[in-house]
């Protein structure tokens, strides 16, 4: 199987190569060989690799800039999505498109089902909802995977942020009321590549480590999880606090569980709780 991965640098990109399986003939894309919101460079490079099954791992992600730079949002997260699905239909190939839980304005207190109406809050938010719609407008059966909370031994993600600042400093202060669900890179990552082996699979999922967690709650096991390995010099007092008390540019949802039922069902893959996940990931640093 000839699988593209389209963000090849990002920490879900690296993960999927990481975690290649030895039938599939991988190749890669990203800035600056490929700009998706360049509808002719996308179409080029897409063609040249003539995939059976191509993954838009690539998205502007800066969450709190976004609300600054409307316009980029805009031209990655659904311009650029929009792109790589005609590209796919014209060369016939399967599309899955990673997206978000900030799709969601984190009104509810039960999770989201893949159909809940989508509500986003910030620019970050609607640019991915705008591209799902784009995608899915392109493509009927592409595969749109929702998920949340992304980490992984590489890039910058939450647990890098966490270990770094509690080796400098005395005493952090992490948000307690924003809930969700810490989903390991190498989990989505199993998730992509057995979508890749169903072909009959299309819509829209959701995918995530199983369990849930405040910000604060995450922050708590990583310092436990990497003390427990011998990893950290001494523990630093955690406090919690309200989102009221650490201001940003970008709204967040207060509650973004997704219910991922269908995929832990649909896929043939066991959940695992986003603390193992997060134990194992430790180990590999």
């Amino acid at each position: 199987m000839k699988v593209l991965i389209v963000g090849a640098g990002g920490q879900l990109g690296r993960t999927l190569a990481d975690t290649a399986p030895e039938e599939v003939a991988l190749q890669r894309l990203d800035l600056p060989d490929c700009d998706i919101t360049d509808e002719n460079s996308v179409r080029r490079h897409v063609g040249a690799a003539a995939p059976d099954f191509i993954v838009n791992a690539a998205a502007y992600t800066a969450v709190d800039r976004a609300e600054s730079e409307a316009e980029l949002a805009f031209a990655v997260n659904a311009a650029g999505a929009g792109h790589l699905a005609r590209a796919a239909l014209e060369t016939g190939a399967r599309l899955v498109h990673v997206s978000t839980d900030y799709v969601f304005d984190g009104g509810a207190n039960t999770p989201y089902a893949p159909e809940a109406e989508c509500r986003p809050l910030g620019v970050y938010g609607r640019s991915k909802r705008q591209g799902e719609i784009a995608v899915l407008e392109i493509l009927a059966d592409a595969l749109i995977l929702r998920t949340a909370w992304l980490y992984s031994r590489h890039g910058a993600n939450f647990v890098g942020t966490m270990l770094r600042l509690m080796a400098a400093k005395p005493q952090l202060s992490v948000v307690a009321d924003q809930v969700g669900a810490p989903t390991w890179a190498v989990t989505l990552a199993a998730a992509v590549w057995a979508a890749a082996r169903r072909p009959a699979l299309k819509g829209i999922y959701h995918w995530t480590d199983a369990g849930v967690a405040s910000w604060y709650d995450f922050a708590v096991a990583i310092q436990e999880e990497t003390l427990a390995l011998g990893k950290l010099a001494r523990p630093i007092p955690i406090l919690p606090i309200r989102t009221a008390d650490y201001p940003t540019a970008a709204r967040r949802p207060a509650y973004s569980v997704l219910d991922c039922a269908r995929a832990w069902r649909d896929f043939h893959l066991a959940p695992i709780h986003w603390r193992e996940a997060l134990r194992r990931m430790l180990r590999e640093l």
